[in-house]
C-alpha cells in the first residue's frame, strides 16, 4: 500500500470508532432515560397503591358504621313494632 493508502484505511477506523462510540453513549443514554422511567413509574405505583389502601379502609369503616346504624334502626322499629301492638 502507498502512503495515501494507509491514511484513508487509518481514517475510516478512526471514523468507525466514533461512530462506534457514539452509538455506545447514545444506548446507555437511553437505558439510562428507560431506568430512571421505569423508576419513576414504580414510585407512582406505590403512591397509587397508598391511596387505594386508604380508600380501601374509609370505606370499611363506612360500612362498618352503615351497619352499626342499621341495627339500631331495625332495634327501633322492632321497639314500635312490639309497643303498637301491646297498644292493640
Amino acid at each position: 500500500m502507498n502512503d495515501s493508502g494507509w491514511t484513508d484505511l487509518a481514517g475510516a477506523i478512526g471514523a468507525g470508532g466514533v461512530f462506534l462510540f457514539l452509538i455506545v453513549v447514545v444506548w446507555q443514554v437511553a437505558a439510562t432515560w428507560r431506568a430512571r422511567m421505569l423508576a419513576a413509574r414504580e414510585e407512582q405505583y406505590k403512591k397509587l397503591a397508598m391511596k387505594y389502601a386508604q380508600l380501601l379502609e374509609d370505606n370499611v369503616e363506612l360500612h362498618r358504621r352503615t351497619l352499626d346504624e342499621l341495627t339500631q334502626a331495625r332495634g327501633s322499629i322492632a321497639s314500635m313494632e312490639k309497643m303498637m301492638r301491646e297498644i292493640e
